[in-house]
């Protein structure tokens, strides 16, 4: 009876049938998909990826690259399919049984990754390939998955003596428990904040679209007033426009002392985190986390990051304190006399720049309708690689507010599933992201198509109302702010490479490239907002169906470098912040004198001091919420967005280059070899060596300066 009962569980878990799902292209059948499904599912992906490596392990035939590396590329597909859904959920729709599985889950997952990278028997058929690869003929992408499979292995204790080698399961299984936590500890201590306005006096200043959202938010909670949250959509808006200082200063330190101290606190994590990866870090000789992380990466060594980021702060940071200056003195001229703090900045901020530039996202929200927005991010894609876009309601999606689109080329040939998610709620983390729910491979003469998600947190559509009082039934569009907008370019930039990928293995596919080169594609995706022929494609009034004015495009470009001095810094900031964690090369201790959380703002605030432009907040810091180096996989490479910018601008003025000649930023021939050599080929070559054949040489950080307006 109880092997019936598991056969009958077993037919019933759509995982288990994934070659048989009648979905379009194989996608998610996401309405079949139940919780209870997940763990079942991962743990028959273990037991037959292990069963998989057990195969090649004990292979009689001589080790060869495609009865070893090919096969080793290959397996665990199950288990591929699983995550792909389920980590996608976790961030996007996620519930307590998610993240319940998810610890559950945890250190499985590290067990079976450590299980597998620590197989003697397996890295000896590996090496046994890699050390005839002279003698191999094998093509680009053959040669680059053999050196990256033996490395990675390598990098991942294959070398390590049997007793390292379990002190490197433990702390594997360790790191990826506390990384774990700490991301869930963000997402809870967010959500865990609200604030009740009850006098709408305390809200002057914020327009009436936010007012009915924050009116909305807490008529869910069956309040009566406006609820503040956290999220961006409350955040940006109530920090950029209400009068009412205090509230400014409440909201600002909320967000930024998110897990310290309380029920969801970090400060432990955070030094454990730290001090793991350093322990991992010297198992393999290594004087530090950074050390081991950057040896693969477009910079190679910590001394050549710390390089770019003195080099930007040295050209940056006057201009930054110029800023502030100004700032200041534009505040005193509106009757502010005290220093600027960090909740005064964007308030004050949005009002310089709108009567310098007389901009401001109430004047632009109306031409950024979100389906407007759509469609005009959609033709970018259409006029510079010839795609095109068609949703598909046959495709099933994880949330009714997803829509699932089709992908197809030029002569009409299927690229790419697209999913498009973009508001806010309550299961969704914060930010924006790419992802990839199945990756692109080719398998014999069959080219699998990828499935690419954009996972966003912009403005809803709102409720109209009526007298300040009672809602009309009305409902006003999804209008994006200017940053939103360059949010979307930004992720659909991932999204692109992701979807024109064509490479042989999908270890390799679209986004699987180093953290310094993985932003190049979104970055330069951004630059396209600021070109008026662009702008003209779907800028369009919401109510009178009006093309932006020359007049708006004229301000937004006057207004593009406004203030991007300081906001280079904060970056650095992030980036001096992390690296000073992961080039710790003895464990963090915290002093007799100090609590631990003294002791870790204090580390933090040393950090970020060479580039802090405006006052530091009690109570308030960065490493309890930054999610990207404690759980996710920027640890010692935040830089990189800085360095994907030197990149960016340098790609883009090809394009720019081609219409001062041309007379179209639209250029084909520079599009042509921007798909070629960036988006096509994915991490199938070292990635220097694609710009350098899409470039013709080097980049040079002068494009970014001159772009800047820091280098005339």
């Amino acid at each position: 009876m109880a092997a019936m009962a598991v056969t009958l569980l077993a037919s019933a878990n759509p995982f288990f049938h994934y070659k048989e799902w009648k979905t379009p292209h194989g996608t998610y059948p996401f309405n079949e998909i139940k919780p209870e499904h997940y763990m079942p599912a991962f743990e028959e992906g273990i037991k037959q990826g292990l069963a998989e490596i057990d195969a090649i392990v004990n292979n009689p035939a001589k080790p060869t690259f495609k009865n070893t590396i090919e096969a080793y590329e290959k397996s665990g597909e199950l288990l591929s399919i699983v995550a792909g859904c389920f980590y996608n959920l976790t961030s996007a729709e996620t519930n307590d049984e998610l993240q319940a599985i998810e610890m559950e889950l945890s250190p499985k997952m590290s067990e079976y990754s450590a299980t597998i990278r620590l197989n003697e028997g397996l890295f000896k058929r590996i090496k046994a390939v890699y050390d005839q690869k002279d003698n191999l003929k094998l093509n680009q992408a053959q040669q680059k998955l053999l050196e990256d499979i033996y490395e990675s292995f390598a990098n991942n204790g294959a070398n390590l003596n049997p007793e390292q080698k379990q002190q490197y399961k433990e702390l594997s299984a360790r790191l990826s428990q506390l990384t774990l936590k700490y991301g869930q500890n963000v997402l809870k201590a967010t959500n865990a904040w609200t604030m009740l306005i009850t006098n709408e006096a305390d809200l002057s200043g914020l327009k009436d679209d936010t007012k009915a959202m924050l009116r909305a938010n807490a008529e869910k909670k069956g309040l009566e007033g406006w609820l503040l949250d956290l999220k961006p959509t409350t955040y940006i808006p109530v920090m950029e426009d209400c009068q009412n200082r205090d509230i400014r200063r409440e909201l600002y330190t909320a967000y930024n002392s998110r897990a310290i101290g309380g029920e969801f606190d970090n400060t432990q994590i955070i030094i454990d985190i730290v001090n793991t990866r350093l322990a991992l870090a010297q198992l393999f000789d290594k004087n530090c986390h950074a050390d081991k992380s950057l040896t693969k990466t477009c910079a190679e060594s910590k001394e050549n990051v710390y390089n770019f980021l003195d080099q930007l702060r040295e050209s940056y940071m006057p201009v930054a304190k110029q800023e502030v200056a100004e700032l200041q003195e534009f505040a005193k001229n509106k009757g502010f006399y005290a220093t600027l703090q960090p909740w005064d900045w964007s308030f004050y901020s949005k009002q310089l720049k709108e009567e310098k530039y007389a901009i401001s996202d109430d004047l632009l929200r109306p031409y950024f309708k979100k389906e407007n927005v759509v469609e005009g991010v959609f033709g970018l894609a259409k006029r510079l690689y010839g795609i095109t876009f068609k949703p598909n309601k046959n495709i099933q999606v994880y949330h009714p507010e997803v829509t699932a689109y089709e992908v197809f080329d030029q002569k009409g040939k299927f690229l790419a599933v697209y999913y498009a998610d973009f508001h806010p709620r309550e299961g969704k983390r914060g930010g924006a992201w790419m992802n990839n729910f199945q990756e692109q491979y080719m398998e014999g003469k069959k080219n699998h198509r990828p499935h690419v998600v954009n996972v966003m947190n912009f403005t809803r559509p709102v409720n109209v109302e009526a007298n300040g009082e009672n809602f009309t039934g009305q409902t006003k569009p999804a209008l994006f702010s200017y940053d939103e907008v360059e949010t979307f370019l930004h992720e659909f930039g991932h999204g692109l490479h992701g979807m024109l990928t064509q490479c042989q293995y999908a270890a390799q596919n679209g986004t699987n490239v180093p953290r310094d080169f993985v932003e190049l594609p979104s970055q330069f995706n951004e630059n396209f907002l600021a070109e008026k022929e662009f702008l003209d494609t779907f800028a369009k009034h919401y109510e009178t169906g009006e093309t932006i004015p020359q007049e708006l495009i004229d301000k937004i470009q006057a207004a593009a470098n406004y203030h991007v001095a300081y906001a280079c810094v904060r970056q650095l900031s992030f980036g001096y912040l992390d690296m000073a964690w992961h080039t710790l090369t003895a464990p963090f201790e915290v002093p007799s004198n100090m609590t631990a959380a003294e002791a870790v703002v204090k580390f933090g605030d040393k950090a970020m001091a060479s580039v802090q432009v405006l006052p530091l907040v009690a109570g308030t810091h960065m490493e309890y919420a930054f999610t990207h180096i404690f759980s996710g996989g920027y640890a010692a490479g935040y830089y990189s967005y800085k360095w994907s910018e030197l990149l960016d601008a340098d790609a883009y003025s090809v394009f720019q280059a081609a219409k001062a000649k041309n007379g179209s930023i639209f250029d084909k021939k520079a599009a042509d070899l921007y798909r070629k050599n960036i988006l096509e080929k994915g991490g199938s070559a070292k990635p220097m060596d694609l710009y350098r054949a899409f470039r013709g040489g080097e980049p040079s950080i002068d494009a970014l300066l001159k772009r800047d307006g820091i280098k005339k």
